[in-house]
């Protein structure tokens, strides 16, 4: 199983020998072998790859991020085809109906609130908290009442203050985004090593967002960044807190029964979601728990 998180961040040439990424410097050369690696993060722009290794890394599906010259992601490499029946699996995703989309997509925002609420419970934000406890019995089909929305402007508030805004420029916006792309790269690669595409998604539904359905499924999810950014206490947002965000995704949950990786939790449920939609049975979605559960497992929520 891999499990590494491989991040270049000087000037660098990667090539491939022998199944192992090569990574050479003026003063050192660095091996490791691909089963090893989950997530090769390129976050220097100084840095040459060669054709042979970047097809080999598409081969065994580990997924690769580009960074700008500001060392924030960029971009990232995604295989046209991530399963030997990418054709049916697209038909398949093409036919999933709106009412059973509808259904799959309640039950996601029903748990993106309930964890926001267990976020809040934890921070001694009980007021907040119960309000987003009532938004989870207000919840409709398809969230026609928005109230995902509507939570999360009370959940932003409660936690970095009444004045803060996600549309503002600061160091915890800037962290909370770079943390929720490495999340939405960490989806596209599930959803694509599946066989379905991200742009038809369940509720997102913008012409020029490539990744609708990485955005829907991933909500869940953002409040482990969440997390991660708050006990930062950010007067700044350079590499090292980069870092602390990139190791979210080694982190450990419970899903299944089992404790798995965070970037593990992904694949499962991931591969849930899809045999709710195929199979229109909501019961068939797997959520990950983790220390936070301790109120729910108390009847708090």
């Amino acid at each position: 199983m891999s499990w590494r998180i491989v991040v270049i961040t000087d000037c660098a040439k990667l090539d491939y020998k022998l199944d192992y990424l090569v990574v050479r410097k003026v003063d050192q050369v660095t091996r490791v072998h691909l089963s090893e690696i989950r997530l090769l993060l390129v976050e220097s722009t100084a840095v040459s790859m060669t054709s042979r290794l970047l097809c080999e890394l598409v081969k065994k599906k580990i997924k690769v991020i580009f960074c700008d010259e500001k060392h924030d992601p960029l971009s990232e490499l995604t295989p046209y085809y991530g399963s030997h029946d990418a054709s049916a699996k697209l038909k398949r995703q093409i036919g999933w109906s709106g009412e059973t989309r509808q259904w799959v997509w309640t039950e996601i925002v029903r748990e993106k609130i309930r964890r926001q609420a267990l976020h809040l419970k934890a921070r001694e934000c009980g007021a907040a908290a119960a309000l987003l406890r009532g938004y989870l019995h207000e919840i409709e089909d398809g969230d026609r009442s928005n109230r995902e929305g509507h939570a999360a402007k009370v959940y932003f508030g409660a936690l970095f203050g009444l004045d803060f805004s996600r549309s503002q420029e600061c160091s915890v916006n800037a962290a909370l985004n770079y943390g929720y792309s490495l999340l939405l790269s960490a989806f596209n690669r599930e959803i694509a090593a599946n066989g379905y595409v991200t742009q038809l998604g369940l509720f997102h539904d913008n012409m020029f967002n490539p990744f609708n359905l990485s955005c829907d499924l991933m909500e869940p999810f953002r409040v482990l960044v969440d997390r991660a950014v708050y006990d930062m206490e950010l007067k700044k947002f350079e590499h090292e807190e980069k870092m602390e965000l990139l190791a979210v995704l080694n982190r450990e949950v419970v899903i299944d029964g089992k404790r798995n990786s965070v970037a593990n939790a992904v694949k499962i449920y991931c591969r849930s979601v899809f045999d709710a939609l195929n199979e229109q049975d909501i019961s068939r979605l797997k959520f990950y728990r983790d220390e936070l559960s301790i109120y729910a497992d108390h009847g708090v929520f």
